[in-house]
């Protein structure tokens, strides 16, 4: 049963934040109504996305917790016990959804399994099927211009313990263009981006 008030959201990210501000942006408006973000975790302490999270109005709590400082903190601890640790911190803040956007780290099912009652997102430049796991988009740029491929795309898919293999919320494709510079191509992309992660985090709390 869904917390009263505005449904509660926590952002996973690694870096800059591009996709939690379209988040933070949207958060209240007719694009992701009743709905709130209430923690931003990363596994970076440098990610300027925690400063996103700080300057947001009002400011949205943040938490910071690297898998190799948390290992070396805690003799014998496991990477799964580290992805326990994770939900642990996401549970606290009583979500409605979470949301990977940017998470450079595969969860694993200590994760999964300690929020089983809570869905959870990922963000993933790619289409269904295709160039799963991390680089997709230099990989599907690369397949390209080798003539493997005639368009690319990103989705907002739940997570499910194969990596990027959930079912599909939000597909867009993203045409490459001839002759266009990996650079380019990696910024239109990232405009689409934006626009899925509020779609999907829309579809996933049934707004």
């Amino acid at each position: 049963m869904a917390s009263p008030g505005p449904r509660r959201i926590v952002v996973l990210i690694s870096g800059s934040g591009t996709n939690l501000q379209a988040l933070i942006d949207a958060q209240g408006t007719h694009a992701l109504p009743n709905a709130q973000i209430v923690l931003v975790l990363s596994n970076r302490k440098a990610a300027y996305g925690l400063q996103r999270a700080a300057q947001a109005t009002p400011p949205i709590p943040t938490a910071y917790l690297a898998m190799q400082p948390y290992l070396k903190s805690h003799p014998g601890a496991t990477r799964d016990d580290y992805d326990a640790a994770v939900a642990d911190i996401v549970r606290e803040a009583r979500p409605d959804l979470v949301v990977l956007a940017g998470w450079m780290h595969v969860l694993g099912t200590h994760f999964l399994d300690r929020l089983q009652d809570v869905p959870v997102i990922n963000l993933h430049p790619a289409l269904p099927g295709a160039f799963e796991g991390t680089h997709a988009i230099e990989r599907a740029y690369e397949a390209f211009q080798k003539g493997e491929v005639d368009k690319a795309g990103v989705m907002v898919h739940r997570v499910i313990r194969e990596v990027d293999r959930g079912e599909p919320l939000v597909v867009k494709e993203v045409p490459i263009e001839k002759g266009e510079p990996l650079e380019t191509f990696e910024e239109r992309l990232h405009k689409v981006e934006w626009q899925a992660i509020v779609e999907g985090t829309a579809k996933a709390l049934g707004a």
